[in-house]
């Protein structure tokens, strides 16, 4: 089987090609990034090497992933992040991500490539009660830029859904180590923060409002699972370890570094309510994710 991973020196990425040889049934993974973020040493000795093939590819060109052939599965990552920095790029963010999103789409169109596609919990918006994937559409109201984005990609993939198969993930805020590990989410921005013994900063009125949260671990399990049972539902799934408050997070970090300091602050984001997001639906399918945000937490107060 070949795979081929879009986006592969990011946070997502770099995990996933650091654990794909646990992956049996893959033989051969092309890794694709624009390197524009200078992340090259997530590429660095990976075991297996051989299995790997390197390229440097801008994705917002339409055309730019035809000299591949006979890719079993996309995994897309590739994109700009960071939904509370989104507001100050947003022309940017839409013109790149969706960009890369129409290149993937093209490529699965034409060659029947099947897609793990990863969308975000952020589409959901504010909302009062626990929420899954078959909410009414006014339940989906995305408070920044990135989330408006991920939910035109998964309308995307919806209107191609007869010609390949898929996987839409909705997944929880990112927490863990990895090469291409970024600063920007809530836990590792905390962490962060804590570490250089700086104001760890939180909306105001947002410190016991819920919000899902997503191990690494976890993420790579999903994968694994799906590429190991061939599982391609051209459907959308929540994948979260757990839902958290602010505090619990907060708590954990107090557990291993107890001198931190607080700052609430105003935001674009301070109208997103809180919130928690049901996972039933893909665990009734056997995939049982559930790792401890707490793990993270200390090792990525550990690097530093």
């Amino acid at each position: 089987m070949k795979i081929l991973i879009t986006g592969a020196c990011g946070h997502i990425g770099s995990y996933i090609i650091e654990n794909i040889y646990k992956i049996k049934k893959v033989k051969k993974v092309i890794l694709v990034d624009n390197f524009l973020e200078g992340k090259i040493h997530s590429v660095f000795n990976l075991k297996k090497r051989k299995k790997f093939v390197i390229s440097s590819k801008d994705l917002t060109i339409k055309d730019s992933l035809n000299s591949f052939k006979k890719i079993d599965i996309i995994i897309h990552c590739a994109s700009i992040t960071n939904a509370a920095g989104s507001f100050d790029i947003k022309d940017k963010m839409f013109k790149n991500n969706l960009g890369c999103m129409k290149t993937v789409i093209n490529y699965c169109n034409k060659n029947k490539t099947k897609l793990i596609h990863f969308s975000s919990t952020s589409v959901y918006g504010k909302q009062t009660n626990i929420v899954d994937e078959n909410c009414e559409k006014k339940f989906l109201i995305p408070q920044s830029p990135y989330a408006e984005i991920k939910l035109i990609e998964e309308n995307m993939l919806k209107k191609n859904s007869k010609n390949f198969k898929y996987n839409t993930f909705r997944l929880g805020t990112i927490g863990g180590i990895s090469k291409g590990m970024r600063f920007h989410t809530a836990i590792n921005q905390f962490c962060l923060n804590a570490s250089l013994n700086s104001d760890i900063k939180i909306y105001k009125g947002a410190y016991d409002q819920f919000r899902p949260y997503l191990t690494l671990r976890d993420t790579f399990k999903t994968i694994k699972f799906v590429i190991e049972n061939n599982f391609f539902r051209n459907d959308i799934f929540n994948i979260l370890s757990n839902n958290y408050t602010v505090r619990q997070i907060i708590n954990i970090i107090k557990k291993y570094k107890s001198n931190i300091k607080i700052k609430f602050v105003n935001t674009k984001m301070l109208n997103q309510l809180s919130y928690k997001v049901k996972k039933e639906k893909i665990e009734k399918f056997g995939l049982k994710i559930n790792s401890n945000i707490e793990k993270d937490i200390k090792d990525t107060l550990n690097l530093f």
